[in-house]
This record gives structure tokens, sequence and C-alpha cells, in this order.
């Protein structure tokens, strides 16, 4: 028998970074290092393990071939869009860090003060770290498994390759997929129409204000890559900073928050609550805290940090994929510090009587609070537009994908890019009105679509990965290393199946308890919406 190293048979050639001794099994040193890139900064040199799939039929249309390795892959899609009038590949890591920017800080960070008035100051910091950690982690597996395949043009591809190649996944995945965004633009225009009616003293029928905004939104939505969109993504994240340092500044400087009472015994006449006095701020729950509340508030803090679901479209449009954590690492950091600078010190002078969500809601003065939500109108035009482009992508390419419509400046085009886009705003709009609540509207989509795209899918990524990297014997060959990333993975699945279902009871239960106490105003309404 010769001596030395072979490839593993068993793999059927998508094991490209793993090699097998004399008896078969994988080499130890291949097991423990393939495919682990250097998470901090990236690595050009370091192998990135197997595929775990050959390339699906429907991304086949470079001719990859399913042996072609990632690095091969993506330097035939350079080489093949360098003659294109449109180009996708062409994002810097720069540029990703702006676009992440301004999906992460952005108008969510006003409901950090609420969520932590509820959770307590204590558990709300410590949740808040908590999951900005498991969201790094989740979303450099994403990275890792995009390097490994990068034919996959958005989470859909994904999906599908996750659950060996089923039509069935790829369509399940897209209509969650489509939901979310869609669910995600109709929140800004939701807050869009509560801007103008505050700006305005709600000069106009909310619907009215509704319409205006989706209409800006649609016509902000037309670029075509994220490479154009790079600089108005820095615009909106730099002026959503202000805007929440504001808030912030503007809390603290106020004598008293809105609907404050001198009276510590006040109670209000509809929720019988006590509301008066100073504002109290506690360490820990208020006693009487219902599990439905707690669990709205710690769905809304996830839902600002889960965003891996645009990641592998992010990175299908990097021209050097690698690169991704650098832009991963500076938002993550970023994320921690404002969100919980900025939510602890709102609460703080706005404390558990007298919280609004969003939070400029809590600001007395109309000055004030006027001026630091007019900031944030580049947020909640901005961050509608890319999810809606995300949407748009995904639909364009399955339709036009192979022809000249593409990659060039054509009328049907431009013409079918500006439909979709229509298509998607028509849909936020109608959930914006069917579902007129900040709070829960965050909540019902963080359980409904955040457990797939934020945990389930990313466990399951990992375990698949690992599984090609170790061979057949993999699990009984792991390292006492090895088992306990095996088990962090399990537990973000199972956190991912709770929010699915303990989180989608408590955001139904937590619309219905709005409407029965008469917190909304109602749906296709005139009725302002104003803070």
């Amino acid at each position: 028998m010769a001596m030395g190293k072979k490839n593993s048979p068993s793999m059927s050639g998508f094991n490209k970074g793993v090699t097998c001794n004399d008896d078969g099994s994988p080499n130890d040193s291949d097991i423990e290092n393939n495919g682990r890139i250097d998470g901090f900064g990236g690595s050009r040199n370091k192998p990135v393990g197997g595929r775990i799939a050959p390339v699906l039929p429907h991304l086949n249309g470079y001719d990859f071939g399913s042996d072609d390795d990632g690095s091969n892959i993506l330097g035939k899609q350079i080489e093949l869009e360098a003659g294109n009038d449109i180009q996708y590949r062409t994002c810097s890591w720069p540029k990703t860090a702006a676009l992440l920017f301004s999906e992460y800080i952005c108008l969510a960070i006003m409901s950090f003060p609420w969520s932590y008035s509820v959770l307590g100051l204590v558990p709300g910091l410590i949740l808040t770290v908590f999951v900005a950690a498991i969201v790094l982690y989740t979303s450099l597996v994403v990275w890792e498994f995009c390097l490994r395949h990068p034919e996959v043009r958005d989470v859909c591809d994904i999906g599908q390759m996750l659950l060996w190649g089923k039509t069935w996944a790829w369509y399940a995945t897209a209509v969650m997929f489509v939901l979310n965004n869609t669910f995600i633009q109709g929140l800004h225009i939701l807050v869009s129409a509560k801007y103008l009616n505050t700006i305005t003293n709600h000069s106009q029928c909310t619907i009215a204000f509704a319409v205006i905004a989706t209409v800006i939104c649609w016509f902000c939505s037309l670029p075509r890559t994220f490479s154009a969109l790079a600089r108005l993504a820095t615009f909106s994240a730099f002026f959503t900073f202000i805007s929440v340092l504001l808030a912030a500044i503007f809390a603290g400087i106020e004598d008293h928050p809105a609907s404050w009472h001198a009276d510590p015994f006040y109670t209000d006449p509809v929720s019988k609550a006590a509301e008066g006095g100073d504002p109290k701020v506690t360490a820990v729950p208020l006693e009487g805290t219902t599990f439905v509340v707690g669990m709205t508030a710690f769905l809304n803090i996830s839902y600002t940090f889960i965003g891996q679901i645009t990641l592998p479209s992010f990175i299908a449009e990097m021209r050097e994929p690698r690169d991704f954590p650098k832009a991963l690492w500076a938002v993550t950091i970023a994320e921690i510090i404002v969100f919980g600078c900025v939510g602890a010190v709102v609460y703080a002078f706005t404390g558990n009587q007298y919280m609004t969500a969003p939070a400029f809601g809590s600001l007395s003065n109309d000055v004030f609070k006027k001026v630091s939500f007019s900031f944030m109108i580049p947020t909640l035009i901005f961050l509608g537009v890319l999810y809606a482009s995300v949407s748009a992508r995904f639909i364009f390419f399955r339709i036009f994908e192979g022809t000249k419509h593409k990659s060039s400046h054509t009328v049907i085009g431009w013409a079918s890019w500006a439909g979709i886009l229509a298509l998607t705003w028509i849909g936020a709009f109608i959930i914006a009105e069917v579902i007129p609540f900040f709070s829960d509207l965050l909540s019902l989509m963080s359980s409904l679509f955040d457990s797939f795209f934020g945990f389930i899918f990313w466990g399951v990524a990992y375990i698949r990965m690992r599984r090609v990297d170790g061979g057949v014997t993999w699990l009984k060959d792991q390292s006492v290393y090895g088992y306990m990333m095996l088990a962090l993975n399990v537990f973000i699945i199972l956190i991912g199946l709770f929010f699915l279902s303990a989180g989608t009871y408590t955001s139904v239960q937590s619309i219905i308890d709005s409407y029965v106490a008469g917190a909304v105003s109602g749906i296709f309404t005139c009725k302002s919406n104003g803070l």
C-alpha cells in the first residue's frame, strides 16, 4: 500500500479541504483546522473547507461544476462580470460595513429603553451582550458557509442546500425571506407615518402619510447594486447615531419626561396602574411582570441584533468575501456600546412609568422630540429600502438569470425591477396598516422569522460543515473542543425553536391584549399615531 495521504473517497469530491490517512480515517490536523477561518480579521491563505453539497442546478449558470472549490467559483464570477454594464461583485469590506451599520444602527435602538423598563436594567444589559455574542458567532458561521459556496446568492439558496437540495426547502425559505423583508418595510412605513404625524401635529390623515412614505421609499429603492447603496448607508447610519444620541441627551436635561405627574400616588384611569412621581428605575423586573410582556421585551432586543438574513446577499456582492469579518466586528462592537448606553441612559431618566416605544415619545419637550426624531429620517427611509432591494434582487435574479436584462441597462430590466419593488412596497403598506403598533410588530417578526434566520439555520449549517470536515466518523473523532462547539450549536437551534414557539405565542397574545385594552388606533384609519 502506498504511504502518505489520499483524498477521501467518501465525500464524492465535495470535501476538498480534508485529507485522509491510509486507513481511510480523516487526518487529525485537518479535522481541527479545516474550515476554521480567522474570524477576527479574515485570512486570504487559509483553506475554507469542503462543500456540503454540489452546486444547486439553478445556480450553475456559469458552468461552475460540482467539483469546483470556493476560490475557483469566486474567480469565475468576477471574471465573467468584468465586461457587464451592471457588475455585482464590487463591494469592498468598508462598503459592506456601511451596509451593516445602516442595517443595525437603526430605529429599533429606541425600543431598548422600553425593553429595559420591562426586564430590569441588569437583565436587560446582560441579554444585550448575550444576544450580540450569539449573533456574532452565527454570522461567522454564515460567512464560512458562503466562503465554501460562493455561488449562493441569498439565504434561500442556503436553506435549500442545508436540507439536502430539496426544492420545497427553497420555496419555504423564500416565503419566509420575502415576508420577513416585507414586514420590515412595513415597519418603516408605519414609523414614517408616525414621524409625519408627530412633526406636523397630524395635519393629514394617517393613511395619506403612509402613502407618501411608501412612494418615497419605492423611489429610493431603485438603485440595483449594494455598492451603489453603500454611500446612502453611511449617511443613514451617521444620522441615526446623532438621533439616538440627541434623544439620550434630551432625556437627561429635561426637567421630567412626558406624561409626568408630581403626585407619586397618581393612578392612570385606564390601566389603573400607579404612574406618578419621579421616574422609577429597577435593576430587576417589577413584581407582576407577565411572561408575555417580558418575552416581548426580549424579542425586541433580539430583533435589533438579528440580521443574518441579509448577510448572504451582502457577501454575494463582495469582491473579497474573506474580508467580511472586519465589517462584522466593527458593527458588533458599535452595537453593544450604542444599544446599551442609549437604552440605559434613556431608561434612567424616563423610568418605568413614562416609557414609550419608540422612546422619542417619552420626551416632554416638543422641540426636543421633533429634533431628535427628525435625525432618524434617513434610516426611516433607507433601511426599508435596503430590505426592499434584497427582496427585489432575489426575485429579479430568478426571473432574468442568464439574460442581458440582469447585467445590462434594458427597458425590460429596469421596468421589471421597478415593478417588483412596487409590489413589495404595496405589501409593506398593507402590513403597516393592519399591524399599526411598534413593539408588537417587532416581536412578531422576531419570533416568526428570526427563529430560523437568526438561530436554527446556522446551528444546522455548523453541524453540516463539521460533518464534511470530519468525514463519516466525524462525531466519534471529535475533541473536547469539538464536542463543546457541537453543544453550543445544538443550544442555538433550541433557542430558535423557543423563539418560534413561545415567542410567536407571546407576540400574538400581546397583539390581542393591545386591541382589548384599546391601545391600538385601528386598521386603515385616519386617526393620528404620532408621538
